[in-house]
C-alpha cells in the first residue's frame, strides 16, 4: 500500500472529528456574539440560568441535552437580532442542496415549554437554544373578542402556545371550536431574513395557514392573536374505576356510542385512560363539559359504572380545572416515548375491545424494565374548522385518536421499549385497516419522531407546505438550522 495511500486513509479518518470541532468553534463563536450584543439574554454551562432552563424539560431526553449556550429574548426584536446574527456571512444554507442537513454549520433549537418527550425537539447539543418562556405577554382587545399571548400556555401545566398551537392543539373547547390552530387570528413571526412579519388571513395568508399545523418550519412565532370565548364554570375531573372485564367492556360500548355522531355534544370532550404501572392496570376516565352542568347526561354510560372514590368530578373555573388535571401526571419523566394513531370510530365496541386487549397483552412483555409506566388513551379527535393545514375534513365528530406512552427509569432500555411499542401500534393499526378503520393522519403534539406527520396530512397539503417555506424561508435555515422537530422536506 502505498505512503500516499495511507495519508490519505488517515486524513478521511480525521474528517469527522475536525467537522465536530468546527461544529463548536461555530456555536462558541455565535455564543460569544450573542452574549456580546445581549449579554443579559445568554446564559453557559455552569449558571444557574443555565442550569434551570435545562433540567426543566420534561422528557429526559431533552434534559440530557447540553447547549452551548442558552438564548432567552424577551421580544421579537431580540429574536431578530439572534437570527441576523445566526445567518451572517451566509453561514446557513447556502451553496448546498435545498433541504441538505449538512448545510448549516450554526444550528439551534426552539423551546416553547418544552413538554415533548423526544430528544432534540426543542434543545440541542452544541448548538444554542433559544427558550421563548420569558415572552410571556398577554393583552386584551378591547372588545374582549381577541387576546394577544406570548408563548407560554396550554390545557396542562407547562405546555407553551407556540408548538401546542402549531402542532394543532387540543383543547377543552376543541369539540364546539376546532383545534387551538382553527382559532388564531394572526402570528408575529421572525423569519429566515430576521424580518418581522404579521401573518394573518389577509396578510402573507400563505404562512398564517402553514402555521396552523406545519410546526417550526417557517419562523420563530413570538406572539399569537387567538380568538376568545366567554367562559363561566366548566364540569370535569377524572374517575377512576377498578381493571376488570366487565368494567373494560362497559368502557368500549360507552364510547363507542359516545363517538356516534347522533350523539354529539359539543359541550363534551373527555377520554379513556387506561394505564399500566408497577405492573398493575388501571382505567380511568377525564371527563370535561364546557357548560355548567353537573353530571350531564351525555356521560351518563360512563358515570354508571361503580367507580372508586374519591373522584374529582366537580363544577369549577377553567384555571382550576387545569391545575387539577395536571396533578394526574408526573411532573417529569425520564425516558419516555409515545405513538399516535386515528380512526373512524367503528360500528362495534368489539373493535375498541380488541385493541385494549392487544395492548394488555403486549405491555406486560416490557413487565422487568425497571419504572415501567404505560397508558393508552383513547379519546376523540378535535373537530376541524378547516381553517388549517392538517388536512382534515371540517366538521367530522366520529374520529377517534389514540396515543401510547411508555415511561421508564434507564436508558439501557430505549431500544427493546420503542420496539415493544412499535410493535404494538402496528399491530393495532393492521386491525383498523383490516376494518378499513384506519386514517392517515397523525397529531403531530403526540406523535414520535419516527412518524411521518407531515406526509399524513396528504401530498396537497406537504406542497403546499414545501411551497411556503421555500417563499419564506429560501435558504433552509429552518430546515438544516434547525434540526430539530417534523420537517417539511424529509
Amino acid at each position: 500500500m502505498s505512503r500516499l495511500y495511507l495519508q490519505i486513509l488517515r486524513l478521511v479518518a480525521l474528517l469527522p472529528l475536525l467537522a465536530a470541532t468546527a461544529a463548536a468553534q461555530n456555536t462558541t463563536d455565535i455564543c460569544s456574539l450573542l452574549s456580546s450584543r445581549l449579554p443579559a439574554r445568554v446564559s453557559f454551562p455552569g449558571n444557574p440560568v443555565y442550569n434551570l432552563s435545562r433540567t426543566s424539560y420534561y422528557s429526559g431526553f431533552e434534559r440530557a441535552l447540553s447547549p452551548g449556550c442558552i438564548f432567552r429574548p424577551e421580544n421579537a426584536t431580540e429574536v431578530s437580532q439572534f437570527v441576523k446574527l445566526v445567518t451572517a456571512n451566509g453561514e446557513n444554507g447556502k451553496g448546498g442542496k435545498y433541504g441538505n442537513p449538512n448545510q448549516s454549520s450554526r444550528k439551534f433549537a426552539i423551546r416553547g415549554g418544552g413538554h415533548t418527550l423526544f430528544s432534540g425537539a426543542a434543545n440541542i447539543d452544541d448548538g444554542v437554544t433559544v427558550d421563548l418562556r420569558a415572552i410571556k405577554s398577554l393583552e386584551l382587545s378591547q372588545d374582549r373578542k381577541m387576546a394577544s399571548i406570548g408563548v407560554m400556555g396550554g390545557r396542562v401545566p407547562g405546555v407553551g402556545v407556540g408548538g401546542y398551537s402549531t402542532g394543532g392543539g387540543v383543547n377543552f373547547l376543541n369539540q364546539r371550536h376546532g383545534w387551538a390552530c382553527d382559532n388564531i387570528y394572526g402570528y408575529e413571526v421572525v423569519l429566515a431574513s430576521g424580518e418581522i412579519v404579521y401573518a394573518t388571513a389577509s396578510s402573507h395568508k400563505d404562512l398564517w395557514l402553514a402555521l396552523k399545523g406545519g410546526s417550526n418550519n417557517f419562523g420563530i412565532v413570538t406572539r399569537f392573536d387567538v380568538a376568545t370565548f366567554p367562559q363561566g364554570l366548566m364540569w370535569g375531573g377524572v374517575i377512576r374505576f377498578n381493571y376488570t372485564k366487565s368494567n373494560l367492556e362497559a368502557q368500549a360500548k360507552a364510547f363507542r356510542n359516545f363517538m356516534d355522531p347522533k350523539n354529539f355534544d359539543s359541550a363534551a370532550d373527555m377520554g379513556i385512560i387506561l394505564s399500566y404501572t408497577n405492573k398493575t392496570f388501571g382505567i380511568g376516565n377525564s371527563l370535561f363539559y364546557v357548560d355548567p352542568v353537573a353530571n350531564p347526561p351525555v356521560y351518563e354510560a360512563f358515570t354508571s359504572i361503580p367507580s372508586l372514590k374519591p373522584n374529582t368530578l366537580a363544577l369549577t373555573n377553567v384555571s382550576n380545572m387545569v391545575v387539577q388535571f395536571g396533578k394526574n401526571l408526573p411532573p417529569f419523566l425520564s425516558q419516555a416515548t409515545q405513538l399516535v394513531y386515528s380512526f373512524k370510530n367503528p360500528s362495534s365496541h368489539d373493535t375498541f375491545s380488541k385493541l385494549i386487549q392487544q395492548w394488555e397483552t403486549d405491555i406486560q412483555t416490557l413487565a422487568s424494565v425497571p419504572g415501567m409506566l404505560s397508558q393508552f388513551l383513547i379519546q376523540p379527535q378535535p373537530v376541524s374548522n378547516g381553517t388549517n393545514s392538517l388536512g382534515l375534513k371540517p366538521g367530522d365528530t366520529s374520529t377517534v385518536m389514540s396515543v401510547i406512552t411508555a415511561a421508564y427509569t434507564n436508558p439501557a432500555d430505549d431500544a427493546v421499549v420503542r420496539q415493544r411499542l412499535a410493535a404494538i401500534v402496528d399491530k393495532h393499526e393492521r386491525l383498523l385497516r383490516k376494518q378499513r378503520l384506519y386514517l392517515d393522519f397523525k397529531y403531530l403534539n403526540y406523535a414520535d419522531i419516527t412518524q411521518d406527520v407531515l406526509g399524513s396530512y396528504g401530498m396537497d397539503v406537504k406542497r403546499r407546505l414545501r411551497q411556503v417555506s421555500r417563499k419564506y424561508d429560501p435558504s433552509g435555515l429552518f430546515q438544516t438550522g434547525v434540526p430539530g422537530g417534523f420537517k417539511v422536506w424529509k
